[in-house]
């Protein structure tokens, strides 16, 4: 591993490709059910077995990338090659998936949806995994790993933010601006065009980080065999905790991310719904980057907490986030300034989750290297794609469930109709169920969560800082 540390154009450069990559992924993540279910009309149930058989793809393709990442060798090394090829193929795709012609209907446009999922899935499962396995790779352990780790889940929640802030904003602005003259084809031609522009920012971010990332890590492994690489993740006990930690924790998110629009529009309701959706989003977007740029590091660097302390705290401030927000919910409030309070909670927390699994998980490849003998940051991190992707797909597949049982969807064809109360169409059954369910669900998730990485995960910083030196000094006796 080479000494030097990292500059700060190198910083810049891998900060700004995460921006990118998280900008696509909370386009697909939070909006491709309302898309294709809310302004398409692909019905709730198929949608429900399109995520979930796009994700059962994944179990497949996800760790067979992580092996033929970890298998390539060039001159520009074994992670740039595929980060660029998988950006320029997804963002293609990207922008076609919501690009879905009107006249489809029926079983064309249930192909069109399941297809298009699918190879977006693959595309970005393709760039997603050297992405993060780079960092091991150019980076040294401890400080260096973690601040570096930290910085790019910054950048990923600014990335997540922008999409989350601005998307429907920009969907009616576009819409407008490019002919829709009803209100779902304002919606449909608007997420055309600002999909159009998310995969344009994409792949030139990417092609930044590509230019200005070089791997530092001289590592030289013999070529290990698919089952040597499943045997040598199973055995990594560390790296299965943390897995599993964020399967519970991001179908939580990601079923409250799903559902919040629905929330907003059949619950809340009023003729303005959606600038309250945008205020909120506004406000719990900035308070995930907040907790990743300033709360995270004041607890872990002015406080000295311990990461894994951080974490029992951001997974308290969830629970009580969603226990806020379901008795507001239930007293039947429309004040928007009192759900502002559970959604920085909540969105604060999330920001922490998604530096320290990553660090958390980061660790765990010296750990495997040191036990098992191998060195396998792809593999392992390839599962976090997997993982992430994982949760996506149950989280949407639970939302289209609860949106089919509850029968929401949008019947509004024309302009004026828009501004129509969706809600005052709602009955109070409907808006329980989906209170209860963007609440409780999640809830038992991170409860469980908590539980179960309380009992498994070993990695205390001072073992970190231990493994590292360890490790350290065995790449010094290898070359």
């Amino acid at each position: 591993m080479n000494n030097k540390t990292l500059t700060g154009r190198e910083k810049a450069s891998y900060g700004l490709g995460a921006v990118g990559k998280d900008m696509v992924y909370m386009l697909s993540a939070s909006y491709i059910l309302y898309y294709f279910q809310d302004i398409m009309g692909v019905s709730a149930y198929a949608m429900a077995v399109i995520l979930l058989v796009a994700r059962v793809f994944d179990a497949f393709n996800d760790p067979v990338m992580g092996v033929i990442v970890a298998k390539t060798r060039t001159r520009f090394g074994k992670f740039r090659p595929w980060l660029l090829i998988g950006t320029l193929t997804n963002s293609v795709v990207l922008f076609a998936m919501f690009a879905c012609p009107p006249a489809l209907n029926g079983a064309g446009l249930i192909a069109y949806a399941a297809i298009f999922y699918i190879l977006w899935g693959v595309t970005y499962t393709m760039m997603d995994i050297p992405f993060w396995s780079m960092i091991p790779a150019f980076t040294r352990g401890g400080e260096e790993r973690e601040n570096l780790t930290a910085l790019a889940r910054s950048c990923s929640g600014v990335g997540s933010a922008i999409v989350t802030i601005f998307t429907l904003l920009a969907v009616h602005a576009l819409g407008s601006a490019f002919g829709g003259t009803s209100a779902k084809d304002i919606e449909r031609i608007g997420f055309k065009w600002f999909a159009l522009i998310i995969a344009i920012l994409f792949a030139v971010f990417i092609i930044i980080t590509c230019l200005n990332i070089k791997e530092k890590s001289s590592v030289s492994m013999p070529a290990a065999s698919v089952k040597d690489m499943f045997v040598s993740l199973v055995h990594n006990d560390q790296a299965m905790a943390v897995v599993v930690t964020i399967v519970l924790i991001n179908t939580a998110m990601y079923i409250t991310s799903n559902l919040v629009i629905y929330f907003f529009k059949y619950d809340l309701g009023g003729s303005g719904w959606y600038n309250n959706y945008t205020l909120f989003n506004t406000v719990a977007g900035a308070a995930q980057i907040l907790a990743m740029m300033a709360l995270y590091p004041l607890l872990r660097r002015a406080l000295k907490i311990a990461n894994t302390h951080i974490f029992y705290i951001s997974l308290a401030m969830s629970v009580i986030g969603y226990i806020v927000l379901l008795l507001f919910a239930i007293s039947g409030s429309k004040l928007l300034a009192v759900y502002l309070i559970p959604g920085v909670l909540i969105m604060a927390a999330s920001g922490i989750n998604n530096v320290l699994t990553t660090i958390f998980l980061a660790n765990t490849v010296d750990y495997g290297e040191i036990k098992n003998h191998r060195r396998d940051e792809s593999v392992i991190f390839s599962m976090q794609t997997f993982v992430v992707k994982l949760a996506s797909g149950i989280a949407a597949f639970v939302a289209s469930i609860t949106l089919g049982i509850l029968s929401l969807s949008d019947k509004a064809t024309t302009t004026a109709q828009q501004t129509f109360d969706f809600a005052s169409a709602v009955s109070l059954a409907q808006k329980m169920g989906l209170r209860l369910v963007v609440t409780l669900i999640p809830m038992a998730g991170i409860i469980i969560a908590f539980f179960w990485f309380r009992k498994k995960y070993i990695l205390t910083d001072e073992k970190v800082e231990a493994l590292a030196n360890e490790v350290a000094h065995l790449h010094e006796k290898q070359k």
